[in-house]
Formats: structure tokens, sequence, C-alpha cells
């Protein structure tokens, strides 16, 4: 029988989930859950405290009084529950002194992964181009794609600490460059893009009559008085910025799947029209415990200092292991590792789930300047002695691995 793929469109027949070959992408397919069924430790899924539970007593309590009065079985809006997009609009104004309307200018998505597909959806059309900085989440280059947009990738130089480089923008734009994509902070490399930087690349979106979409999906938990600053908080970019936002990383509740997009009602008009066709409603129950999440403002307190307290063990650790090198992480939940000394990252992804039995990411897929380094979700596990031996097993590994190399 001939292949069905010729009736779809191009941009997802190349596309494999891993049904007839090996994918490396833990989320996709069932590998990585084939991986968890053998025994493998997972630091590839950005899933704080993965597998063990995180959910505070205070979420519990309103969602099983929730459950036993019978009404998360209803659909909330499709634009999200109204007391939720008040919470949010509340803490979007606490962190950046916006004045948002929670109706007029936030809608709660089914997670931030397709939040950010929807973000950028009402924008792209066959032949723009996409700038996304490289290194960068996986998705800001897959998304623009299948809505028929070309990505161009812009290099950030890890020798700079990642940092944004204007002249990078300015020497690949055209006429066809509509959009610029961002993670802020960065994913994978934990980078906060500093003030200035921003500026500089806000004017730049301006002067280009562009539009910015920033996933800030790590924005909660900064470390070393960082300041971080939302783009749509600068001058002129208000009107032209779509934000997009998680309580997944922030705080621990990714298998919630809330996520929230907030911008100007121009925009949000748009999204208000489609949403019940392309994301539907988020679900009524874990909206009621988000809701009651985003009130407990010392718990998130709480889990900025077991992350940073986290990425501190994760470094002193890695940072004894000969061959490879890194920085302290400056936010979130990951460590970023430069393995290219000892060979190529999707070797190391694989050398390190044999010899380790835990299983890392493989830069490879964060851009072309990402391949040479590992992605390791610092701040799985529950237990701080846990997460310990692990990391003591992946450094163990890697050491070997450099001692036979230079045999």
């Amino acid at each position: 029988m001939a292949s069905i793929k010729h009736l779809m469109n191009r941009e997802f027949k190349h596309l494999s989930g891993g049904l007839f070959e090996e994918v490396n992408k833990a989320d996709v397919g069932e590998g990585a859950g084939n991986l968890i069924a053998q025994g493998v430790d997972i630091m590839a899924w950005a899933d704080p405290f993965f597998p063990d539970p995180s959910i505070p007593e205070s979420v519990k309590k309103v969602m099983i009084e929730a459950i036993t009065d019978g009404f998360p079985s209803h659909y909330s809006m499709p634009i999200g529950m109204k007391e939720l997009r008040v919470e949010i609009a509340s803490k979007i104004e606490r962190e950046t002194a916006l004045s948002i309307n929670p109706s007029r200018n936030v809608i709660v998505t089914p997670g931030s992964d397709s939040g950010l597909l929807y973000a950028m959806m009402p924008f792209i059309e066959t032949g723009d181009e996409i700038m996304v900085v490289d290194p960068s989440y996986p998705s800001n280059y897959l998304d623009p794609v299948l809505l028929k947009g070309s990505v161009i990738h812009v290099p950030l130089d890890e020798k700079n600490n990642y940092a944004l480089n204007i002249d990078e923008f300015e020497k690949r734009l055209t006429s066809k460059t509509k959009m610029v994509v961002i993670t802020h902070p960065n994913n994978p490399t934990t980078t906060v893009f500093r003030k200035d930087n921003l500026i500089q690349l806000c004017n730049f979106i301006k002067k280009n009559d562009l539009i910015l979409v920033c996933d800030q999906a790590f924005e909660d938990h900064i470390f070393d008085g960082i300041e971080f600053i939302s783009p749509c908080t600068l001058p002129g970019m208000w009107e032209r910025t779509v934000t997009v936002c998680s309580i997944s990383k922030g705080l621990g509740l990714s298998g919630f799947r809330i996520g929230y997009i907030y911008a100007p009602d121009e925009i949000m008009d748009i999204y208000y029209a489609a949403a019940v066709n392309v994301l539907g409603a988020a679900s009524t129950i874990t909206s009621i415990g988000a809701l009651q999440a985003l009130r407990e403002r010392e718990y998130l307190r709480s889990l900025t200092k077991r992350h940073e307290q986290r990425r501190t063990l994760a470094y002193s650790i890695f940072s004894k292991v000969r061959g490879i090198s890194l920085e302290k992480s400056e936010s979130g939940i990951l460590t970023w590792i430069n393995v290219s000394k000892l060979g190529t990252s999707s070797d190391i992804v694989a050398y390190l789930l044999k010899e380790a039995n835990v299983l890392v990411n493989d830069g490879s897929s964060y851009g072309e300047l990402g391949k040479g380094h590992i992605r390791v979700v610092t701040s799985v596990f529950g237990d701080d002695e846990k997460a310990k031996e692990v990391f003591h097993r992946i450094a163990t590994a890697l050491e070997k691995k450099y001692l036979s190399n230079n045999m």
C-alpha cells in the first residue's frame, strides 16, 4: 500500500513520533516512558521534582473539595476561568507594574506549549521569516515551520554568556522578517537577558515593525539578584509583544497543564475569538488548583530557595569533572554543560544512559549551537539526597569518559 503521507502538508509529514524510527527527544513518543519502566532516572523533562509529589496541601484541599461538590465535571470558559484570570493579572501587576484587564488582556491555555503555538498562529503566513535565538527551546524552531514560516537562527555566543547581540539580528534582517521569538530566561542556557540587551532588541523590533513572542515559562526563579525584565514593559513594546507563561516550572505543577498568554487587547481579541476552536478550555479542576497555588506567594518564594540550592549542589559536583565546562545556572531548574571535549552530545547522552542509568537531553535539539552540550534538569526528585546521588553518578561517568579519552 502506498504511503498516505503524500496527502499531508510538507510541514508535518517529515515529523517522526518514534513508531518507525528511533527518536532521541525525551518528550516524543514512548521513549522516556519505556525508560522509566526500566528504572532509568529521568533528568530530561523540565518537570520540577518529577516523579515525586509536588502539590501543596492547600491546593490539594481546594481541589478535593471541588471534586466533592461535583462542579469540575463542567467546562470552564474557553478563555479561562474568570477568577483565575483575575489572579494572573494580579501576579503580572505585582511583578511588572503593568496594570492589565483580566477580561481583555489575559487568556488561559492548556499549558504553555499549546500557548506558544497559539501565540504565533495569527501572525505567521507562508514565507514569513521568524528570528529565533540559538540555542533555544525546540518548539521555538518547530512551531513557526508548522505554521508555514521559515526560521532564521540568530546565534548567541557561549563565551559572552549567551547574551543577545543586536548585530547578529541586524545581519539577518530581510523584507520577509516578521517576528522575533525568545525564551527568557533562556531554555536551555538559563541565561537571564539583561536590560541593556533587551532594550537594543526592542528598538530593533520597533524600528522594523516586528512582533515579539516572549516565552517566560522560567520567569519565577531568578538567582543571584539578577534583574528580570519582561520585554513588554519596555517603552513602545506593550503594543507588539505577546508574552507566554506557565505555572509548570514556577509552581512545580506541570501536570496541571495550565499556562497563560497576556497581550494588548487588539491582539487578545483575536485569541479570544478562536480559543474554543483551537485551544478548547483548560481543565476545570486544575484551574481551581492553579488559582489557589497562585495565591500561595510564600510557597513560590520557598521554591526559589530550593531550586537555587539545587543548582548550587549540581554546580559544586559537575564543576569538578575534567573535560567539561559549565557556568552556574542563572534561573530555573536546568544546568547546561559543554561536553564537546568528550564527544558528540548524542554520544554522551547515550553513554550516560548506559553508564549512569540516567537520561539527559541532547543539546543538538536546542539549535545548531546546542551541539556538543547536554541539558540536565537538576531540580527533578523531591529529595536532595536522591538528586545528589544521581549528580555523582553523572559526574563519575563523565570523569571516566575523560580518563578513557586521555589514556
